[in-house]
């Protein structure tokens, strides 16, 4: 029989030799059970299931980057187990010390953060602009062509030559970011 730990070790060792494809397999496969891990976990812990993706992502870049660290001769079930169970820690963390800034809105609702008043590019452009070149460059990107010129993720995606999921978490990430500074600065969204 064929166990997950056969897969994924057969995969790892097949990466080493420069296969690729099943490489991308794996982490495919891997990241749907991170996946429902996270979410398990994030709901039981009352956090935002908006948060899962980050925490899937930061999982998989841990594994990706500490690769070769796997010792071939061992089990690999139990090393990635360690990975995935630290950054879920760390997030958890992170989380909780951002509960009281975490802002649950739908993507409607972020998308129009940039039709209200405080956000009115032709009334406060000097303002909007400074919030958002405070933002790293392809979250600025992203916040300028979906939010302000008014692009769906897939537009934004091939104008920018990203994924539409890169896209999106950005998108994500930016405008959290946004609201949190915009809150500081006194405006007001609602």
């Amino acid at each position: 029989m064929d166990t997950r730990e056969d897969r994924w070790a057969k995969a790892m060792r097949a990466e080493r030799t420069g296969d690729s494809a099943a490489y991308e397999a794996f982490l495919r496969d891997f990241a749907s059970s991170v996946r429902r891990i996270v979410e398990a976990h994030l709901r039981r812990m009352r956090f935002s299931l908006a948060e899962v993706e980050d925490v899937v992502q930061e999982v998989l870049i841990a594994v990706h980057s500490r690769r070769n660290q796997w010792d071939t001769q061992r089990a690999l079930l139990p090393w990635l187990n360690a990975i995935a169970r630290y950054k879920i820690i760390d997030a958890s963390r992170r989380l909780g010390r951002d509960a009281r800034v975490r802002i649950d809105l739908t993507e409607e609702e972020w998308a129009g953060i940039f039709s209200s008043e405080a956000f009115d590019p032709e009334r406060n452009p000097a303002d909007v602009e400074k919030l958002i070149s405070a933002l790293p460059r392809g979250e600025q990107a992203a916040v300028r062509t979906i939010g302000l010129q008014g692009a769906s993720t897939k537009d934004a995606a091939e104008r920018l030559g990203s994924s539409e999921g890169a896209v999106r978490v950005a998108f994500h990430r930016s405008l959290k970011k946004l609201m949190v500074a915009a809150r500081r600065k006194g405006f007001d969204h609602g």
